[in-house]
């Protein structure tokens, strides 16, 4: 484009548009209108500025570079996209390009207005580029989610000779979108002397964090010399974010250590370490430090997520009463946090509250909704919420709420039913809404149709094991034993090895963890003492093994001896033996607990007067008095 289609052709009503309020001088001088614009954009008065920058077309004059600039800044300031543009076209009245500095106003400006078309016009048109030409183009498209054309600019920057900067490789590197590239771009870092740089290397750890290549994250943060909040921040959200909570939290540690306060960053972070962990107690000392953010919204948001996640709904409770402000978040996640904890008749009273007070719920809030209704056997509402999602909100169900349908169905025995809403969905279905009908299958014991959800499955994910021990179970659970030992060697020909039943337990600040028949723990001898007397006592209130839970053809003597040293039960005796006042005994599982463990947990509850908190992979169950909080259904 040539430098004339910037000029514009102002008719005398349009200049009187830009015109200022009357002056006393109606005739300024060329030095007067100098030092009106100088002042005017001093005072930040934009409008009288555009229209003195006017009045100085007039008279032929243009003021310095200096005063330019700010009246660039001045209409950045008001997002003012006519003035902005107005201010370029007077740059551009003698007929030449401004000086450089100018022109990456000018291209800042556009981008900050999200006017990339134009952006992109005016670096074409320049005639000489520098480093920050270069580096504000590139962390527009990269902004712009253009990854690819961002690398281009960056290959074009040094075939012109333009040497990075620490701002162009921070910019870039969120452009990478493989490992291969991520590697390419930090050796250039390297050749460019740069990857000392604090700012850069902060960059780095995040992006190798995002791919999860947090190995090599963490070499780069631990050979720095020098380490600010910054980079403290990248790396501990580098592995919270990638689940690896205890590191997380080891990191968090060391910073405080280093003499670093936590800011925000840092304990949203440290927060989303403690949910993935479950460590409650971490958690509540983080929230000693949110105390100074209190109106905060993403951490008292973060924070009301980990004491949901963590299985204390009082201290959920507590904060989500406590906040000045709310958004849809809030809600969804004490509404989700309420269901997962087998409280749903009040999640379903709270999304009710939410409704009231005019927030609008989202893809997630649904979800919870949804949630709550399937754990809670409540099949009418579940189909009037799912029928009225996309009628009354505006939220077309996607698949994680067909998959709560199907458990809805499947948990009341509405096997066919479910079937046959899987067979109406209008997506490509994938493996998680097979698993969640042969889930239900095993509950009802319906061995058929658990073998065709099994089967489609394995299409899917061949070697998923959890599908191969769920049938295995089914078929046991029917005393199917020669189908059982077919599975067993589809698994053995597959190389398909089950994952042993583990739970886990925090006492003071040792994580112990228990698996189903190993004696290795070195209190193994009171533990087994303890799990005796627990025993003996709950027998005496009507406690009898459940031996169909047994999967193995077995007599029944053995059957007990095998149902006696499953990993929650050994859990339990060891948070008995180390329980302090009326502390509940807070118990994390990796696969789903079985109904004779459950009834010991209940009846464990009872009789030592103490409140069991066990977390399965789907769901929380607290145990008090004889009972537990999912009512038998789970």
């Amino acid at each position: 484009m040539k430098l004339r289609q910037w000029r514009s052709i102002r008719t005398p009503k349009e200049k009187l548009r830009f015109s200022s309020t009357p002056q006393r001088n109606p005739n300024p001088t060329h030095s007067q209108c100098l030092e009106n614009l100088s002042q005017l954009c001093h005072q930040k008065d934009l409008s009288k500025a555009v229209a003195t920058m006017v009045a100085m077309e007039d008279q032929h004059c243009r003021a310095d570079p200096i005063t330019y600039s700010s009246l660039i800044k001045l209409c950045i300031e008001n997002h003012a996209v006519n003035e902005g543009r107005r201010v370029h076209q007077h740059l551009l009245d003698d007929g030449r390009p401004p000086k450089l500095f100018l022109s990456n106003s000018l291209l800042s400006m556009y981008v900050k207005f999200n006017l990339f078309d134009d952006a992109r016009r005016l670096f074409d048109e320049m005639p000489e580029r520098n480093v920050v030409s270069w580096t504000t183009m590139i962390s527009a498209l990269v902004h712009l989610d253009s990854r690819e054309e961002a690398m281009k600019y960056l290959i074009a920057m040094h075939r012109e000779g333009i040497r990075p900067n620490m701002y162009t490789f921070s910019a870039v590197l969120r452009a990478c979108q493989t490992l291969r590239t991520l590697w390419s771009i930090h050796c250039c870092i390297i050749k460019c002397g740069l990857e000392l740089d604090v700012f850069v290397r902060s960059s780095l750890i995040d992006v190798y964090s995002k791919y999860g290549d947090l190995e090599y994250g963490y070499q780069v943060f631990d050979e720095m010399a020098t380490r600010d909040l910054v980079v403290w921040n990248s790396i501990i959200g580098g592995f919270a974010q990638s689940g690896d909570g205890y590191k997380a939290l080891e990191l968090f540690i060391d910073m405080k250590r280093a003499g670093f306060l936590a800011n925000q960053s840092t304990l949203t972070s440290g927060l989303r370490a403690c949910t993935g962990t479950v460590m409650l107690e971490m958690g509540r000392q983080v929230h000693v430090h949110v105390l100074k953010y209190d109106r905060d919204l993403i951490l008292n948001n973060a924070l009301l997520d980990m004491y949901c996640k963590c299985g204390s709904l009082a201290e959920a409770n507590a904060v989500f009463q406590r906040m000045k402000e709310r958004d849809v978040i809030s809600w969804s996640t004490m509404i989700s946090g309420l269901a997962q904890n087998g409280r749903s008749i009040e999640a379903l009273r709270l999304f009710d509250s939410m409704k009231a007070t005019g927030t609008k719920p989202n893809y997630i809030t649904m979800v919870g909704v949804l949630f709550a209704c399937s754990h809670a056997g409540l099949v009418e509402d579940g189909w009037y919420y799912f029928n009225s999602m996309a009628k009354v909100f505006g939220i077309e169900p996607g698949r994680e709420h067909y998959g709560c349908i199907v458990d809805l169905l499947g948990r009341a025995g509405k096997l066919e039913e479910a079937l046959n809403f899987i067979d109406t969905m209008g997506f490509q279905l994938d493996s998680v809404i097979w698993r969640t009908l042969l889930g239900a299958c095993r509950v009802h014991r319906n061995s058929g149709l658990a073998a065709h959800a099994a089967k489609e499955i394995l299409k899917l994910e061949p070697e998923d094991e959890g599908t191969y021990i769920l049938l295995s179970n089914i078929y046991a659970d029917s005393r199917r034993w020669s189908d059982v030992e077919q599975v067993r060697k589809a698994m053995r020909d597959q190389g398909v090895r089950k994952e042993p039943g583990r739970s886990w337990i925090d006492v003071g600040k040792k994580t112990h963890v228990f698996i189903v028949g190993d004696f290795s723990h070195p209190e193994m001898n009171s533990i087994s003492k303890e799990l005796n007397r627990l025993i003996g006592r709950i027998t005496e209130v009507g406690y009898v093994p459940d031996v169909k839970f047994v999967l193995h053809d077995l007599e029944r003597e053995q059957k007990e001896e095998s149902l006696r040293y499953h990993s929650e039960k050994l859990a339990i005796a060891f948070g008995v033996m180390n329980s302090m006042g009326g502390k509940p005994i807070r118990i994390m599982k990796n696969l789903r607990i079985c109904g004779d463990c459950h009834e010991f947990a209940k009846l464990a509850a009872k009789v030592e007067n103490k409140t069991i908190v066990i977390r399965d992979p789907v769901r929380f169950h607290h145990f008090q008095d004889g009972i537990c909080s999912c009512g038998d259904y789970w």
